[in-house]
C-alpha cells in the first residue's frame, strides 16, 4: 500500500500538479484556451515537429534539460526558474509547495529518452520524452520504479522557454 502512496506522488510531481491526465494510448490531447496539447504515438516512432528553427530547437531542448535536472538535483531555486509564473497546467505555488515536500521526503530520479519536439511555433512548443523514473523514500528507504511517457509544454516568457504544463501517462506493468 506504501508503494502505491509513493507512486501517486510521484505522478502528482511528474505531471506538475496537472490537473487532468490522458490515459488513451494511441493519442493524448488537451484543449485549454483553445490550444491544443498532443502527439500520435505510432508503435514506437515520435514525429519531430517540421521548422524548427535550429536556435529555438536547441534552446527548447537546453529548457527541457534544465527543468529534469533542476528537480533531480532537488534544487528548488533553479526548478522554479523553469517554469511559467503563468502556467496552464498547474498551480505555481502549490507546485513549489509539493516540489518542496516530494524534495525532502524523497530521492527521485527522472531520466528521459527520445527527448521530441513534436510541435512548435514561435510561442509554444510540446517536447515529448520517454521517463523512466525511480524513487527512494528517505525515511524508509523504500524503493519504486516506474516508466512513462511525457509531454512538456514550454511557452516563451521574457525571451525564455517555460514550462506551462505537463502530461504524464504512465507505462502499464
Amino acid at each position: 500500500m506504501k508503494k502505491w502512496l509513493i507512486l501517486v506522488l510521484a505522478l502528482f510531481m511528474l505531471a506538475a500538479c496537472n490537473n487532468k491526465e490522458e490515459t488513451n494510448e494511441k493519442t493524448v490531447s488537451e484543449s485549454a484556451n483553445e490550444n491544443t496539447v498532443g502527439f500520435e504515438v505510432l508503435g514506437d516512432k515520435i514525429e519531430k515537429a517540421a521548422d524548427i528553427p535550429e536556435k529555438e530547437e536547441k534552446q527548447i531542448i537546453e529548457a527541457f534539460n534544465e527543468y529534469i535536472t533542476a528537480f533531480n538535483e532537488k534544487d528548488i531555486d533553479r526548478y522554479t526558474k523553469t517554469l511559467s509564473k503563468n502556467p496552464q497546467g498547474f498551480e505555481y505555488d502549490e507546485d513549489i509547495k509539493a516540489a518542496k515536500t516530494a524534495f525532502g521526503q524523497y530521492n527521485i530520479k527522472r531520466t528521459p529518452s527520445d527527448i521530441t519536439i513534436v510541435k512548435y511555433n514561435e510561442e509554444e512548443a510540446q517536447v515529448y520524452a520517454n521517463l523512466d523514473i525511480k524513487m527512494t523514500e528517505i525515511k524508509t528507504n523504500t524503493e519504486l520504479a516506474s516508466s512513462g511517457r511525457q509531454v512538456t509544454v514550454f511557452v516563451k516568457e521574457d525571451g525564455k522557454w517555460k514550462v506551462t504544463s505537463v502530461y504524464y501517462i504512465g507505462n502499464e506493468s
